[in-house]
């Protein structure tokens, strides 16, 4: 059975003009995890990401931590984040948004909740992709990475929205359970799905794993 590490990036630049970069606090969270990794005698043989930048940063921020050359990755459009500042504004297209919907952690992710559920339902009108083709290009991602011969462990960085599709459409939930999952996933957390390509058969292991997270580095937590 071959592994693939499904890792969300480190803390971005929420509230900033540009949230595609992580703070300093997510390139922390990178190398921490990379260090975790070498002290659990994980060395991933295949390293994957999406195109943002924040999710290569993470990435080459693992690798530091493992103590690899930076080694170029399998990139795929697939393990991009859906863009929810887009979306947001297409459902407020037409109406005042809600003061603070893109500065503000609590406001922003209490009308996100919602948001998700109507894009879900096909209810935004010229969101900035639909959510079939979300859903579709996720798990298509998912299909191409398991599907890499010989490969032994996977390291794919990507981000919340699409890990918790990812782990939605492995265990068939509801398509509401996605943005429930979503909103649990840690910065830079691990989450683990043993596969075997041959057989055709796939399971989560592990979710949103932390553990470069101890009571001596509680300051690494983050969700956003």
């Amino acid at each position: 059975m071959a592994q693939l590490i499904l890792v969300r990036h480190g803390q971005a630049s929420f509230g900033q003009a540009n949230y595609d970069k992580l703070s300093d606090l997510g390139h922390d969270q990178a190398v921490a995890l990379g260090q975790t990794l070498l002290a659990r005698g994980i060395s991933p043989d295949v390293w994957a990401c999406g195109t943002m930048v924040r999710q290569a940063e993470t990435l080459r921020g693992i690798q530091r931590g493992l103590g690899f050359a930076a080694q170029d990755p399998i990139v795929h459009a697939g393990l991009n984040e859906y863009d929810f500042t887009g979306l947001l504004n297409a459902r407020f297209a037409n109406e005042a948004p809600p003061e603070g919907i893109h500065t503000d952690r609590k406001v922003h992710f209490q009308n996100l909740r919602s948001t998700v559920a109507a894009w879900q339902d096909d209810d935004i009108t010229d969101p900035p992709e639909t959510w079939a083709t979300f859903a579709q290009r996720t798990a298509q991602a998912c299909r191409d990475l398991m599907a890499v011969k010989d490969a032994k462990t996977i390291l794919a960085v990507s981000s919340g929205g699409a890990i918790s599709q990812i782990v939605s459409t492995i265990l068939e939930t509801s398509k509401r359970q996605q943005i429930e999952l979503q909103l649990q996933i840690k910065n830079a957390s691990m989450t683990t799905v043993v596969f075997s390509a041959t057989k055709g058969v796939r399971f989560v292991s592990t979710f949103n794993e932390t553990p470069f997270v101890t009571h001596k580095t509680e300051h690494l937590l983050s969700y956003s």
